[in-house]
């Protein structure tokens, strides 16, 4: 080979080994170039695939806002708030209508000429019947105000007979009205005395055991009347019928008694063991001040507890308490002792501390305070001399011996 042919062979090999080199760099570029395209075209995707999911996630999630919205303004949901509103409405009016009727059933206890009140109590239970509860309560709040007022003005107008004999002293025997004269200012008490050597005081009830409701009651003259009883008098506190708060629990008593055939009433009632009692017993009397001081014996004439007591050891022990009807005048029944000596009576238009202060200016050593308002009775000589009031489910009674 010559220099020249040589020199040319040399050329074309330098050129096939550059074309070499450079198209190999050109693939490997491309080779790159592409590699880094699809993984910038995948990364691409998997971003708008994601922003597809997030955009997604909150036009869902504004949706749910949206329907709950609109769940909120359906009909259901605004018919139960509303019956929630008006069950609540309907709780605090009915618990004003119910106090305010037993209001005024306490003053048609007083007064005969209640027609008003009748009328005005009418208008709001037409009110309540059309729903229109605000209403209601403030008129109920108004009358409420109202039947108090009246109540204590037909009180006051209250006027002690002029032919009143005025005594301190209870009668010896027998049965006496009479004026007494305290620091407080003048009481009328009518009043029955008997003594426990030829007299024995039982308590008889118109059910044979214990009672929860719809209890049998029965009017004072019928309990004397079958007891053969000389004297009598209402017994303890008891829920009437005519009270719509009683329903569930008519004319049932709950404190502690022993009635003329041994039965003892409300035993297991530990509630109102605290309540005070009286027990007798042959010719004497017994007033504990809480009733879990007293067993279960039957060897004794009668036991009745009821609250508050009066009288203990010749001193008022009672001055008052935070219950309304205890510091409101009206008929203040109880049963008092001194020695063998048992009264039973009642303090007219009296609180029942003032009742406790006329019966320890009389000199009664000891005095408990009985059923009271429109359960007030006492029975005597023949006949009633304060009530006859309403029928009762248990009284205390005086029998010959």
């Amino acid at each position: 080979m010559n220099l020249k042919n040589f020199a040319l062979h040399r050329a074309r090999l330098s050129l096939t080994i550059f074309t070499l080199i450079a198209v190999s760099g050109y693939l490997l570029s491309y080779g790159l170039y592409y590699n880094l395209t699809r993984e910038k075209q995948k990364l691409t995707t998997q971003i708008e695939a994601e922003t597809r999911k997030r955009t997604s996630t909150q036009k869902k999630l504004s949706r749910s806002a949206l329907e709950l919205e609109k769940l909120k303004q359906e009909d259901q949901y605004l018919i139960n708030r509303k019956l929630e509103q008006d069950i609540g409405a309907i709780e605090t009016t009915y618990g004003l209508a119910v106090d305010v009727y037993e209001k005024l059933l306490d003053l048609k206890e007083v007064s005969k000429k209640t027609e008003e009140f009748d009328g005005a109590y009418a208008r709001i239970l037409t009110m309540l019947s059309e729903r229109n509860y605000a209403s209601a309560e403030a008129e109920l709040k108004d009358f409420s105000a109202r039947v108090v007022v009246e109540k204590n003005k037909v009180l006051a107008s209250f006027v002690i007979p002029a032919n009143a004999p005025q005594s301190n002293t209870p009668p010896s025997s027998g049965y006496s009205r009479q004026v007494v004269t305290t620091d407080l200012g003048e009481f009328l008490v009518s009043i029955v005395t008997a003594d426990l050597n030829s007299a024995r005081v039982i308590v008889d009830t118109a059910s044979d055991g214990d009672c929860s409701d719809n209890c049998p009651v029965l009017p004072l003259a019928a309990y004397v009347s079958r007891n053969g009883a000389f004297a009598g008098i209402n017994g303890s506190y008891f829920c009437p019928a005519s009270y719509p708060s009683c329903a569930g629990k008519a004319n049932s008593f709950d404190t502690l008694l022993m009635n003329k055939n041994k039965i003892y009433f409300n035993s297991s009632n530990n509630v109102y063991s605290n309540v005070p009692a009286v027990i007798f017993q042959g010719n004497s009397a017994r007033f504990v001040g809480a009733s879990s001081e007293w067993g279960r014996d039957t060897g004794v004439d009668a036991v009745l507890a009821n609250r508050p007591l009066l009288v203990a050891g010749g001193q008022s022990v009672f001055g008052g308490s935070d219950q309304a009807k205890e510091g409101a005048k009206g008929g203040r029944s109880f049963v008092g002792a001194s020695g063998s000596t048992v009264y039973i009576g009642v303090v007219h238009n009296a609180t029942v501390g003032e009742s406790a202060k006329v019966l320890s200016t009389m000199g009664i050593q000891y005095a408990l305070n009985l059923d009271d308002g429109g359960s007030t009775a006492l029975w005597t000589a023949g006949g009633y001399k304060s009530g006859p009031g309403r029928a009762l489910p248990n009284v205390l009674l005086f029998v010959p011996k």
